[in-house]
């Protein structure tokens, strides 16, 4: 999460053409819903590797790994958001233009759409038939209201996370933060995965769903995640905010803030020389 309205989450040049943006965040997505409907699918239909068959604990383990991999990728790019959740959440708090906003989705659900064909394709009509693709569903005793507080909740964590340490130059490094947002996705679906299978990411939800033709409840994992995502946006602005105003009514740290944010802004000025030079071939 950046300060400026055309930042993405790495300070990606956000504010020019959206198509490579877009485009990074299709394959993101691709890849953080194929790596995690994989190992998810596998799990349902017992699919042995060098032993027992995969559990719940691989599945959070796949998705967050894969995140890690995909916000350190596509985070300078695009801002490596591959959730609507967090694509909703940054610009309702002001810090991610609205005019991207459909784009950014549309590209998401796409990139979903693609990833459980593919897992269909991979793991053959039992993936479809047996395991619905690894799409999200409530587990019997779980109440719709109950799996609506879940998703809200463990979304919330993620965006949270993300806004705190992808949001504040302070953070050493775009690698810090991808593996912070990682674990974070993790933590939620091992928190959902045996109450609502862990959605936490309306994208990651519907593409194994459409494909499959399995829409229970489907607007839970829509509605569940951009209310707790709009929160956790908010709730991490305002901390954000709430320090440097702290910072700003210490007169002793001037000159180191100022030290500070010379090396932002030296560091911003080299990542967006990089970003155009790349851009140029």
């Amino acid at each position: 999460m950046a300060g400026s309205g055309d930042s993405g989450l790495y300070s990606s040049a956000t504010g020019g053409a959206i198509s490579r943006p877009a485009v990074a965040e299709f394959v993101g997505t691709f890849v953080l819903v194929f790596v995690g409907c994989s190992v998810a699918v596998a799990a349902a239909l017992e699919r042995p590797v060098a032993g027992p068959p995969y559990n719940s604990l691989a599945i959070a383990l796949a998705f967050g790994l894969a995140l890690v991999a995909v916000v350190a990728a596509i985070g300078h790019i695009s801002g490596g958001h591959v959730n609507p959740a967090v694509t909703v959440g940054q610009a309702s708090a002001g810090l991610f233009p609205w005019r991207n906003v459909p784009a950014y989705i549309v590209a998401q659900l796409l990139g979903a759409v693609a990833a459980a064909l593919a897992v269909w394709l991979c793991f053959g009509d039992a993936a479809h038939d047996q395991a619905n693709l690894g799409a999200t569903a409530l587990a019997q005793d779980v109440s719709v209201g109950r799996g609506l507080v879940t998703e809200a909740l463990i979304t919330f964590v993620l965006v949270f996370v993300v806004g705190l340490v992808a949001g504040d130059p302070r953070v050493p490094s775009a690698r810090i933060a991808s593996i912070a947002v990682g674990f974070a996705l993790a933590c939620g679906v091992f928190i959902g995965g045996p109450l609502t299978g862990g959605g936490v990411n309306p994208a990651r939800a519907l593409g194994p769903m459409i494909v499959s033709g399995q829409l229970d409840d489907f607007w839970l994992y829509i509605v569940g995640p951009l209310i707790g995502g709009a929160l956790a946006a908010f709730v991490a602005v305002y901390l954000l905010r709430a320090f440097q105003m702290e910072q700003d009514d210490d007169p002793d740290d001037a000159d180191e803030r100022g030290g500070r944010l010379r090396r932002v802004d030296a560091s911003s000025r080299t990542r967006d020389g990089d970003l155009e030079r790349a851009r140029g071939r």
